[in-house]
């Protein structure tokens, strides 16, 4: 009796238990595992599972997909009890992202010919079984084709077909050079814009892949709140538009830390806002912009369609903007924008560091020079190992 208890006795040595300590508990109740064979299979299981709440050293901690962030699995993967109850989302209050309203009778050919995408459906919702897209991904280009902001489109509920309505989440540092940008555009057309400062914007991400089945969100569209699918990929999760709390309008949602939004984003390769596209600098193409869904080769004109277009239809694009990871001495301020990548081994230059946050970051990298060694020489002459990777999101081709 002693040694199924596993107690110290002068006869035998003790025996080491390699189970967490619940499960010790249940082995003085029960007697010894190996006297159960019915039960070994759900023991095991029960077991992988509480190996996260047992320690970080566990195989079940270790293993986490490339696309969950670090800090939401581990708050969601460890909570005991009914599993009904548990953190299941993770909600981001971005508040360097703004919204702008636009609206009128003219609002739909309007940004129609400025936007590289066609516009979301917008109105109240109808009910059908595969409702139409609530947002949209699309950037305005300049003149000469380059990227001068990324937008998320929304379509407002309480549009009409006689004047729809629209709301554009945009870099918040650049929220009044965008309203200027749309007014010169808008000569005698009856559009209003105007910013909506009442609305916040929040990024929603699951914290385990098993979530999007087992708790699933349903897009809700309201005066005050809209939530709906991110437009860019699944990976990025859900969209949030309110006046109120995030994480009370989400069923089984935390607060999350803004850092782990970042972190998650760049390593999924996804640009947002003037830091990752500088105005007037990117190709919506090399940023990636028609794996994103951002782009329609089949709309009507619009401002900059020239030259994506035709580098479309040739199919060559020789750069591209990939996550990247950095190992060596980082500078205190980080890795400046616009620092130069090398091929390790030649000397060859790369590409460059378009931004980033700690470790990681997006840099347009020629898709050539991707799987050597690179490096980065910073202002202080160290030398970074840069590691770009290709997300699995990413259309087969592209790989």
């Amino acid at each position: 009796m002693a040694s199924n208890l596993g107690l110290r006795t002068h006869r035998q040595p003790r025996l080491r238990p390699l189970l967490p300590p619940r499960t010790r508990v249940a082995r003085r109740r029960q007697g010894p595992l190996w006297l159960l064979p019915s039960l070994a299979p759900k023991m095991a299981a029960a077991l992988l599972l509480r190996g996260a709440a047992a320690g970080r050293r566990s195989p079940a901690w270790l293993w986490r997909p490339s696309w969950i962030p670090r800090r939401c699995l581990a708050r969601g993967s460890g909570v005991r009890g009914n599993p009904e109850d548990s953190v299941a989302w993770t909600c981001f209050r971005l508040d360097e992202r703004a919204l702008l309203r636009v609206r009128g009778p003219d609002t739909a050919p309007f940004l129609l010919g400025l936007l590289t995408n066609e516009l979301p459906f917008s109105g109240p919702p109808t009910g059908a079984a595969q409702p139409s897209a609530r947002a949209a991904y699309a950037h305005f280009l300049n003149v000469q084709g380059r990227t001068m902001y990324d937008v998320i489109l929304y379509g407002l509920p309480e549009s009409t077909d006689e004047a729809p309505g629209y709301l554009l989440e945009c870099d918040s540092s650049v929220l009044g050079t965008l309203q200027k940008y749309l007014a010169i555009y808008k000569i005698r057309r009856k559009v209003a814009v105007e910013p909506c400062p009442e609305l916040h914007v929040w990024a929603v991400l699951p914290c385990a892949p098993q979530v999007l089945e087992a708790a699933p969100l349903e897009e809700r569209v309201e005066a005050t709140t809209i939530l709906t699918r991110d437009p860019r990929t699944v990976r990025m999760g859900w969209r949030l538009l309110t006046q109120d709390d995030g994480p009370a309008l989400v069923p089984r949602g935390q607060l999350g830390d803004l850092q782990d939004y970042h972190t998650h984003r760049y390593q999924q390769g996804i640009p947002e806002g003037v830091r990752d596209l500088p105005p007037g600098t990117a190709l919506p193409l090399e940023s990636n912009l028609a794996f994103m869904n951002g782009v329609s080769f089949t709309k009507g004109c619009y401002i900059g369609q020239e030259l994506t277009a035709r580098t479309h239809h040739t199919g060559v694009i020789r750069k591209r903007l990939f996550p990247v990871r950095l190992e060596g001495p980082l500078p205190a301020d980080g890795v400046r924008p616009g620092t130069s990548v090398t091929v390790t081994a030649t000397g060859r230059a790369a590409g460059k560091f378009r931004a980033g946050q700690g470790r990681v970051g997006l840099a347009l990298l020629r898709s050539e020079t991707i799987k050597g060694p690179l490096h980065i020489k910073t202002s202080e002459s160290q030398q970074v190992a840069v590691t770009a990777s290709v997300p699995d999101w990413w259309p087969t081709a592209a790989k």
